[in-house]
């Protein structure tokens, strides 16, 4: 499907050079940017405290968000979850004189400090569990009685699991980044293998870039959105250097250059129509997903327009100056083919 088609070829192997040289810079920043600053962990990855609380009515996420903050855990996450009335709450770890606080401790704190902003008064109610035992919770009751919110859930995550979530992220990463290469050898050709998990691991090391310069929180659902863009970036690879070789078996005489202009003209209008209909998508996320999809939107809006970039100048270009060949990806059948035909004998 094509909304307009370009009909004469437009150089972009002309400026590969400069533009390598600018992902170059632009990918050493990056890494600069990640030794120096490093990146900001959520508490998936740290450790810290979960404190889900239920309001009766649609909960004043500003108001909650200020409570908590006052109490000076640091940085915390307040946001909805489900619905209007559900509030989840994110603790780091809270040292105090040199030790941790307990994380129940903290879970009591945001409990009370909540149940008072309320105008409640915050006491402890038994009931029986559907299997007869007798448990206790903490309850919050106001002046008619009647109880303004209640905690539904606390969940501690310790430093330990978290740094296991980090070594198992790191281990996905790894595993993808191989797949993607072993995937490209079979496809088509070292080259292009080599040429395509540089352009990847370019977009991967710019989005970590960007969250370790501006210092937004790197989360268990940024890591998703990474591994998304892997899988994203690369299959724009694939189609441009699939019609690579294409190109090679249709025209005969034109030089390697050439012919890879040829193949990234030939897909503009795809790749717009992709990358557009997609970064729509993102892009609600981004304005309507509230704090949840937040990072996880920016972390995709960053991976596809680099995404776009490193396929056409970044894989391309290396694919290019690798010296990729006719002979690479199109074998010559022998002397019973047609010499006159330009697609005799041509498999792939």
């Amino acid at each position: 499907m094509e909304f307009f088609r370009i009909r004469k070829d437009i150089p972009f192997m002309r400026h590969a050079l400069v533009l390598n040289a600018v992902s170059f810079v632009t990918f050493a920043l990056a890494v600069f940017f990640l030794v120096t600053r490093g990146l900001h962990l959520s508490i998936e990855f740290t450790g810290g405290t979960l404190v889900e609380v239920a309001y009766v009515q649609s909960a004043d996420i500003n108001r909650t968000r200020g409570t908590v903050e006052s109490l000076g855990f640091g940085d915390v996450q307040v946001q909805n979850f489900g619905t209007s009335r559900d509030v989840l709450i994110r603790l780091p770890v809270f040292r105090k004189d040199g030790a941790d606080v307990k994380q129940t401790e903290v879970a009591d704190r945001v409990f009370d400090a909540l149940c008072k902003a309320e105008q409640g008064v915050r006491g402890t109610r038994q009931y029986l569990t559907p299997q007869g035992e007798q448990v206790s919770r903490p309850s919050c009751t106001a002046a008619d009685g009647k109880e303004p919110l209640t905690l539904t859930r606390t969940e501690a995550v310790g430093a330990s699991v978290g740094a296991e979530l980090y070594e198992n992220g790191a281990w996905a990463l790894l595993a993808t980044v191989l797949g993607i290469m072993a995937y490209l050898a079979v496809r088509f050709e070292w080259k292009f293998a080599l040429a395509g998990i540089i352009a990847n691991l370019h977009d991967v090391v710019i989005i970590l870039g960007f969250f370790a310069f501006f210092r937004w929180e790197f989360s268990l659902a940024v890591l998703a959105a990474i591994l998304a863009v892997l899988g994203y970036s690369v299959n724009e690879s694939v189609v441009i250097f699939d019609r690579i070789r294409e190109t090679f078996r249709k025209f005969r005489k034109l030089n390697t250059h050439q012919v890879i202009d040829h193949a990234i003209t030939s897909t503009t209008s795809r790749t717009i129509i992709t990358h557009g209909c997609t970064q729509m998508m993102v892009l609600s996320m981004l304005l309507f997903g509230g704090p949840t999809l937040h990072y996880f939107a920016i972390a995709l809006t960053i991976g596809i327009l680099f995404g776009i970039y490193s396929s056409i100048f970044v894989a391309a270009g290396i694919a290019m100056w690798l010296g990729v060949k006719r002979d690479d990806l199109v074998k010559v059948a022998g002397k019973g083919g047609d010499p006159g035909d330009p697609n005799a004998g041509a498999v792939v």
